[in-house]
């Protein structure tokens, strides 16, 4: 048991911050992501003998995945979804004090950083995921095949679509 234990320290533990980040861009809610996080890790526990010489990031991202999956079918209603607020994001972020002497790209960047969220949190979910393990997460094209359990070329067209789609979106706000 104890050396199960290590291994899991070992394998999983690295990257419970890109769990967590994976699952929050998939369920769209920081508690549900917590949840699923949680679940994910019990499966990782219970399945830590059978790791074998892989990637341990892709590994543990492919049972976030999966376990977000089956997470939301089990505890969500398919007709609603999910939509964080963009007006109280942007609110938010414009009530920060930030100071007598805080520039005015601060303010600009911060903008942009929730133009940007919402734009990707309103692609398709098979779109959004892909440019996530890919932009944010940093994944390679071969791991995020891994992960999402889809051929390399399927991830390259995902994730092409997945840019125009957001170019476009972004084109349209700013005209």
């Amino acid at each position: 048991m104890s050396d199960e234990r290590t291994r899991f320290a070992n394998v999983v533990l690295p990257h419970l911050g890109d769990a967590y980040a994976l699952a929050r861009w998939i369920a769209r809610n920081e508690s549900d992501a917590e949840d699923i996080v949680q679940e994910a890790c019990l499966r990782a526990f219970r399945g830590i003998s059978g790791f074998g010489d892989v990637n341990a990031r892709a590994w543990v991202l492919s049972i976030v995945r999966n376990t977000a999956y089956t997470w939301l079918k089990k505890h969500r209603d398919p007709r609603v979804i999910p939509v964080d607020n963009v007006e109280e994001v942007a609110d938010a972020a414009g009530d920060q004090d930030l100071g007598p002497a805080a520039p005015d790209a601060g303010l600009i960047a911060r903008a942009d950083s929730a133009r940007l969220e919402a734009a990707i949190a309103a692609l398709p979910d098979e779109f959004r995921e892909t440019l996530v393990l890919r932009e944010l997460q940093g994944l390679d094209y071969r791991a995020i095949a891994e992960v999402t359990g889809v051929p390399v070329g399927t991830v390259m067209s995902r994730l092409a679509r997945a840019r125009r789609r957001l170019i476009a979106r972004l084109g349209k706000e700013d005209a």
